[in-house]
């Protein structure tokens, strides 16, 4: 369709008569993507409130639908990239966010980390290391006060306030320690999620990305599932895959939008969550 086209359609959704912005509205979204920036575009130039009303509910629908076919194709395929399955989780409420920003924010990091790496280290004092820059020199840290704020599941609002949550701030950790080469992996831990660093020479431990990088051994782990009065399991020990902490991310958003009080964008996030859930190709 061409643009004049667009922009004539979505002038009819001021229209008075419900039947006829119902069918525009049709036709709109029947457009799917491709539409969004003429919607937004629109939007700006536009100062009628009815009708910019009538655009962000379209755009938020057609956005939500990109996000939805975007993360079943991350889903679908073979690497399911950690950094690309943060960047989906943020579009929810930053559409326009773009993954390379997020890249070179790590790259940032990572460049300062590497300043003062050396391969040579003993494994703890790598990681003492990357604790150093993280939290002593970049400042990241446990978002204590906001702890349910939906933006600390957001890899982006983290990126910028340097505050979040254990899943976010042990996905920054994670992401940089992999490009230095630091066997490090997430743990799906009841609770708190958790990092572990683990070689091909035996050397295993923990390390508490949401306490400062502080290191622990797993006895300490079956410590604390003593006290949560639960039966271990491999899981509580053993790495876990990124399809797992994107699952666990998305269940914090919802959980953090229903304890806001925004049920409507809670349901949405667990519709995504069923994208990627296990059993069948639609992950139903």
């Amino acid at each position: 369709m061409e643009e004049n086209e667009i922009k004539a359609l979505i002038s009819l959704l001021d229209d008075d008569d419900k039947q006829v912005v119902a069918h525009v509205e049709e036709k709109i979204l029947s457009l799917g993507k491709e539409a969004i920036p003429h919607l937004e575009r629109e939007w700006e130039s536009n100062l009628n409130p009815k009708l910019q009303g009538r655009i962000e509910e379209i755009l938020h629908v057609l956005q939500y639908n990109l996000l939805k076919a975007r993360l079943l194709d991350w889903f679908k395929g073979k690497d399911r990239d950690l950094l690309t399955g943060m960047w989906l989780v943020a579009t929810y409420q930053y559409p326009d966010l773009e993954l390379d920003k997020l890249k070179q924010e790590l790259e940032q990091i990572y460049y300062e980390t590497w300043l003062e790496f050396r391969p040579d280290l003993h494994p703890m004092d790598q990681v003492k290391v990357v604790n150093g820059v993280l939290f002593n020199k970049l400042k990241f840290g446990a978002n204590t006060k906001n702890f349910h704020s939906p933006g600390n599941s957001m890899i982006n609002v983290v990126l910028e306030s340097r505050k979040g949550n254990p899943i976010t701030l042990c996905v920054i950790y994670m992401l940089v320690a992999n490009k230095l080469k630091i066997p490090v992996y997430g743990v799906n831990l009841p609770n708190l999620f958790i990092l572990t660093y683990k070689d091909d020479q035996h050397n295993q431990f923990y390390i508490n990305a949401f306490n400062r990088g502080l290191i622990f051994s797993r006895q300490d782990i079956e410590n604390y599932i003593a006290e949560l009065h639960l039966v271990p399991q491999p899981s509580f020990f053993n790495p876990c895959d990124s399809l797992e902490i994107i699952r666990r991310a998305l269940r914090n958003l919802i959980m953090s939008f229903e304890k806001m009080g925004e049920h409507a964008k809670a349901e949405e996030v667990k519709l995504l969550l069923v994208e990627i859930a296990e059993g069948g190709e639609l992950g139903v």
